[in-house]
């Protein structure tokens, strides 16, 4: 029963899946480093990541560890494709408020 609670496989995959999904969507030079609010220009690829995040949230028990995981993946995933920090962090708070 312990190990399960550490078993974070679906959920860094899931990470890394929802990373592709935006990297797919919007191309890492369409979001400039400069602008001040970098997301609001892609709320609709953003909307799609939360309803994915709450969708997968109501299949699979996350605790804190899991979700950390996958957080985790998701922000590695899109610094190594080249996304500006700040978009990343972002991303990252908006995909953790939703799960």
């Amino acid at each position: 029963m312990l190990f399960k609670w550490f078993d974070a496989r679906e959920a860094t995959e899931f990470g890394i899946a929802i990373a592709d999904f935006f990297a797919k969507r919007v191309p890492v030079d369409s979001i400039p480093a400069t602008e001040e609010k970098p997301l609001r220009r892609v709320g609709e690829v953003v909307g799609k990541i939360q309803m994915q995040a709450q969708s997968f949230r109501l299949g699979h028990k996350l605790n804190v560890y899991k979700k950390a995981k996958l957080a985790n993946a998701f922000q590695w995933k899109l610094f190594d494709l080249g996304y500006n920090k700040r978009i990343v962090e972002e991303l990252t708070k908006e995909l953790l408020r939703h799960l």
